[in-house]
């Protein structure tokens, strides 16, 4: 039988709506959004169910919103037993709920305080980010080290063959955006974000969430979580502590992640949370293994 693993969305899969189903529907998953909602003490799940959009866009609602989720559908998923999980950014949080590294009502404060973290730092060092279509990593690397003279860029997502994310200060990325153009990329995209996310515009965030982090428990995971930053398998606590205060500034390896769980025998993938981001690039990582879709109560069901 093959080896079956849960992936884990991150920013930018929220929508509208989200968890509603699962909360009409499920006893258990109402439970832990009521719990959500009491730990935060916000009615995040009205911003969830009902909007405005522009209101779950903001980066401080938008992570434990994805985040809760994504922790509803592992929790409820009874029949699919997986032997190791993976979250992108953000979503390396609701995967270490998953194997119960750390506790749900932890994270969710936590992943709160990161998100708050983060919006402050896009405040307070106002930043952009942007998607190359169709360059080589080396060249978009080398695009980010020239541009660097005009301000602080580097590769923020390796996501998938030929879809890498810059991130930095506005004039570093607009920068390097056109030095990618130059080189050859198909398309590149400025993107509608609140910061420069996994950049070192972001330290200020990676310091106050390090103090968030050091008051959390976290325990040995029960099966491996391929972290963001190295791409490689983790299951000790005190590493677990040292990737999430990493993460922040650092790129986010996507391509690598799939490609080292596909040579150590995952063939059979589930997207565990809000929308088909990672099913997508899965598929361009490699299209021989299969990625399934769970996000809303009728794609659990048949998993309770």
């Amino acid at each position: 039988m093959s080896k079956k693993a849960f992936l884990f969305p991150g920013q930018g899969s929220q929508y509208v709506g989200m968890a509603k189903e699962l909360f009409e529907n499920s006893v258990e998953a109402k439970e832990m959004i009521k719990t959500a909602d009491d730990a935060l003490g916000i009615n995040l799940s009205y911003i969830m169910f009902n909007g405005p959009e522009e209101e779950l866009k903001q980066t401080k609602f938008t992570q434990p919103a994805i985040f809760l989720h994504s922790a509803v559908l592992a929790g409820i998923i009874r029949t699919v037993h997986p032997e190791a999980a993976a979250g992108h950014s953000l979503g390396e949080y609701s995967a270490l709920v998953s194997v119960d590294a750390i506790q749900f009502y932890d994270a969710i404060k936590l992943v709160s305080a990161r998100g708050k973290a983060m919006q402050q730092a896009g405040i307070d060092n106002p930043g952009t980010m942007a998607a190359v279509i169709g360059l080589e990593p080396d060249k978009v690397d080398d695009c980010c080290k020239e541009a660097s003279q005009k301000g602080v860029v580097q590769c923020a997502n390796f996501n998938s063959p030929g879809q890498i994310v810059i991130s930095g200060s506005i004039e570093g990325v607009i920068k390097a955006m056109e030095l990618c153009k130059a080189k050859g990329a198909k398309l590149v995209k400025e993107l509608v974000v609140s910061g420069a996310f996994h950049s070192p515009l972001m330290i200020s965030a990676r310091e106050e969430l390090k103090e968030a982090l050091y008051q959390t428990n976290i325990y040995d995971a029960r099966f491996p979580v391929y972290a963001n930053v190295t791409a490689k398998p983790i299951i000790k606590k005190e590493e677990i502590k040292d990737q999430l205060y990493k993460q922040l500034t650092s790129p986010v390896r996507w391509e690598e992640i799939i490609n080292n769980m596909i040579t150590d025998g995952f063939e059979e993938f589930y997207e565990v949370g809000p929308g088909k981001v990672l099913q997508g690039l899965v598929k361009r990582i490699n299209p021989d293994v299969k990625c399934l879709t769970i996000d809303k109560y009728s794609d659990v069901e048949k998993y309770l």
